[in-house]
């Protein structure tokens, strides 16, 4: 899908068939780490993909047609309009289930060895269960949070900082998470290391952590995703505007009844 064209629809952002067809991938998506990961996936697959934004700062998480797909109010989400084995599209959420569902659609990024799947699937639970909790209250103590506290604030920053020890250990000899190939354990963690100086860490101190990250950072579908994320919001990376705070933060049952 390399000569796909890139001017397309403001709703709909991505890849799309050469005669204009629907794509075989609708990703439900704003860019945040989490969205980055399934990004990641789909551009170092080649799989053809349309973008469909979600802006979590104006609440679209919310809508009804969403909620269908992700009933937890959250992105990433997709759409498989061409499922192994036929049948009506299947729908997921969660980042972790995504990656995982397609490594095993495509037979990529994931080994096919009993010992080497667990040692992908258990590094991938590290990062859905310890390194994005952690590290998204590292950004919403340090970053968001209107008050600051400083008790809430350094146990995130030492968190993380135990957690980058982790996984600087664990890369110490080997080239990626799971061992010598480059796949969804990597894809899991990459972006949630990108923000690391507003996190308050060095990556000097964590030189094969760093290696590990240089290295990822360098790959074409990379930069690829990161690119995706400009498309779809120019203003990606800016301070978050005062009304998103208020629709992102303190959500409850009653707040997010639709």
């Amino acid at each position: 899908m390399n000569g796909a064209p890139h001017n397309p629809p403001p709703a709909a952002m991505g890849r799309y068939a050469r005669d204009g067809t629907r794509t075989m991938i609708d990703l439900h998506y704003w860019p945040t780490p989490n969205g980055h990961k399934v990004t990641l996936f789909l551009e170092e697959a080649g799989l053809p993909y349309t973008i469909r934004p979600v802006n979590i700062g104006k609440g679209e998480q919310f809508e009804p047609g969403f909620l269908k797909i992700a009933p937890n109010n959250r992105m990433p989400a997709i759409v498989d309009h061409d499922p192994v084995g036929g049948g009506g599209p299947i729908t997921l959420f969660e980042s972790g289930a995504i990656l995982l569902y397609l490594a095993e659609k495509t037979g990529r990024f994931i080994p096919q060895d009993p010992r080497g799947r667990a040692e992908t699937l258990q590094w991938l639970f590290w990062q859905m269960g310890g390194l994005g909790p952690m590290l998204g209250q590292n950004h919403h103590f340090s970053q968001y949070a209107p008050e600051k506290i400083p008790y809430a604030i350094k146990r995130y920053v030492d968190e993380t900082s135990r957690l980058y020890g982790v996984l600087d250990r664990r890369l110490a000899d080997r080239a990626f998470v799971a061992g010598a190939a480059y796949g969804i354990a990597d894809m899991a963690s990459y972006p949630w290391i990108v923000p690391w100086e507003k996190q308050g860490q060095r990556l000097d101190d964590f030189p094969h952590l760093k290696r590990w990250f240089e290295a990822i950072a360098e790959r074409p579908a990379t930069k690829a995703a990161y690119a995706r994320a400009a498309e779809v919001n120019p203003d990606h990376g800016k301070s978050m505007s005062e009304d998103a705070k208020k629709v992102l933060f303190g959500q409850t049952a009653q707040s997010t009844a639709r």
